[in-house]
């Protein structure tokens, strides 16, 4: 803001103006910039509901394919290798194992385990086990795996 006199008449002071100015280009600056911020912040809010989204959406797509309901409990870390061959082994909370969606009674996993430690020894087992199932269960199962030779061992959660 400019402030200054305009003009003296006389040294009595009879007429004198003052005159004011605002300068509105650093307030231009500043609100173009926030603009600018907003955009910005909008579009990835949009594109992180987007990516939210497809992943609930492949979710419900493999849910449909399987025909299993499982409340698989929250997790985020991803240690499993999706191009590795995979047994993905589902424990429902009234005590049913599915073997890759086929079911399968608890005396055959090990016959189960053993013919993919023999196909290859790298084989990953996926415990698909719902949040109700009992803890003891899910570590029987891993327990059973581990002692033919299958140590690649996963838990799947889901991705909240």
């Amino acid at each position: 803001m400019a402030i200054g006199k305009l003009h003296d008449v006389d040294v009595e002071g009879t007429e004198e103006s003052l005159f004011a100015e605002i300068n509105i280009t650093p307030l231009t600056d500043v609100f173009l910039v926030l603009l600018i911020i907003f955009i910005v912040s909008a579009a990835a809010a949009l594109q992180h509901e987007k990516e939210k989204r497809e992943l609930a959406e492949q979710e419900i797509a493999e849910e449909k394919r399987s025909g299993l309901k499982i409340n698989l409990p929250s997790g985020t870390a991803r240690e499993v290798d999706p191009t590795a061959k995979s047994i993905i082994v589902t424990i429902l909370p009234n005590g049913q194992i599915f073997v890759n969606d086929t079911e399968v009674d608890e005396k055959q996993l090990d016959n189960i385990f053993r013919s993919a430690f023999s196909r290859n020894k790298n084989t990953q087992v996926v415990l698909k086990a719902d949040a109700g199932v009992h803890h003891g269960r899910v570590v029987g199962v891993m327990e059973k795996a581990k002692r033919i030779g299958l140590t690649k061992l996963a838990i799947a959660t889901s991705g909240g």
